[in-house]
């Protein structure tokens, strides 16, 4: 169990790292697509060698859905928004995504109003984003930060709404099954999103550096594939509270490793606004384990930097 914690917490964490690596020399859609196609026929493939992998229509086409909001809004948005931002920083912002969570359970009525110590999460959470986008209204080097972390506060919010729904909706029997249609459906989603956006004309196979068909690789076998299915396992073999700590330590791994190998700057201010946002998270999801000691609990969190 500790290895899949490790995991957990150390590959999900170093995707946003591999995302700004592989987008350097390819285009963001096509890279994401590519990636998740690729992803989904293997775990197509594993789910088959187990004797499952036959679906009905309606299973394909609520993974078409989920597929849509967790990759193609979701991951898709965290790709974009690395050509703008640092992928430390873009970590961070996803991290907010169990307090959209809490807020659209609530708002749709999948779950209690939050009390008091949650709207004092909530609270601190986007008090971290605001910090994050006061200086981020000006361009630095040719990047426009405030256009990524918008871009993030829009995508992990569709990313939220697909978790919910993917909780209330009809899915195949095997996890794995269903892990391969979404990424499938996702991918060749943001696959159509790429030649729809004209990243077609800029996809030049000599020109991509090693460093990105690496990274590329990794992200596809390492961050997907094995990511996923530790993942699935811990689910099955430990409380879901406790799995969905991944997603205020991720924050803090993909940070240090874009510092240590990407040359990222840590400012105070991002310091304090990471606090702020993980913190609340870690408040938030603390809460929720207390709670469901008397009624089931809201969520266990998703993120879309997988």
């Amino acid at each position: 169990m500790i290895v899949a914690f490790a995991a957990l917490y150390v590959i999900w964490g170093s995707t946003y790292l591999g995302i700004r690596f592989a987008i350097e020399t390819m285009p963001p859609f096509l890279m994401a697509g590519a990636r998740f196609v690729l992803a989904g026929l293997i775990m197509y493939a594993i789910a088959w060698s187990q004797g499952i992998g036959k679906s009905s229509w309606a299973n394909w086409r609520t993974s078409l859905i989920i597929g849509a909001c967790l990759l193609l809004g979701g991951n898709g948005g965290v790709t974009i928004s690395e050509q703008y931002i640092d992928s430390g920083l873009a970590a961070v912002i996803v991290a907010i995504v169990p307090i959209y969570i809490v807020l659209l359970g609530w708002a749709m009525g999948m779950a209690p109003r939050p009390t008091p110590i949650i709207w004092l999460a909530l609270a601190g959470g986007f008090a971290g984003v605001g910090i994050l986008f006061g200086p981020a209204l000006y361009f630095h080097g040719g990047r426009s930060p405030a256009l990524g972390i918008s871009i993030l506060l829009v995508s992990t919010f569709i990313w939220s709404a697909g978790s919910l729904y993917s909780r209330v909706a009809k899915h195949a029997a095997s996890p794995f099954l269903t892990a391969a249609q979404q990424m499938v459906c996702g991918g060749l989603l943001l696959l159509f999103a790429g030649v729809v956006t004209g990243e077609l004309p800029r996809l030049h196979p000599a020109s991509i550096s090693i460093l990105s068909v690496g990274s590329f690789i990794y992200l596809v076998l390492i961050g997907a594939v094995v990511g996923y299915t530790a993942y699935i396992w811990l689910l099955r073999y430990c409380e879901p509270a406790k799995v969905a700590t991944y997603a205020y330590v991720n924050p803090i791994v993909a940070v240090l490793l874009g510092t240590l190998f990407a040359g990222e700057t840590l400012t105070l201010r991002t310091l304090i606004a990471a606090g702020l946002i993980i913190g609340s998270v870690a408040l938030v999801i603390t809460a929720q384990q207390l709670r469901a000691r008397v009624e089931p609990p809201i969520s266990a969190a998703l993120e879309p930097a997988d």
